[in-house]
């Protein structure tokens, strides 16, 4: 699987924010769900041009959802998704999302 293919998008909330600017430099990122730690940390070193020292996986349940259409409220669920934090070296940072 190509780098690119790997990452997604990354992630920009109010927690991920506070991660990344702590002294540890974490960013959170939405990855293919095929994709395991050493794909997601090779994808981030080749693309950011950066040094990273771990990744933590999670798989995101979805969530419910219901919404009106003719016949009533119709009943889903959100699409499950990939998430991984991926930890930096010090000094390390990824300029691209540091301004978002």
């Amino acid at each position: 699987m190509r780098a690119d293919q790997v990452i997604i998008e990354p992630i920009v909330s109010e927690k991920s924010t506070i991660a990344r600017e702590n002294e540890c430099k974490k960013y959170t990122f939405r990855v293919d769900p095929q994709a395991n730690k050493f794909e997601i940390m090779a994808a981030v070193k080749e693309i950011f041009k950066v040094e990273v020292l771990s990744c933590n996986v999670m798989n995101m349940k979805g969530k419910p959802k219901y919404s009106r259409g003719k016949g009533g409220y119709i009943k889903g669920t959100t699409a499950s998704w990939k998430k991984a934090v991926v930890t930096l070296a010090k000094g390390q940072s990824i300029s691209a999302i540091e301004g978002v």
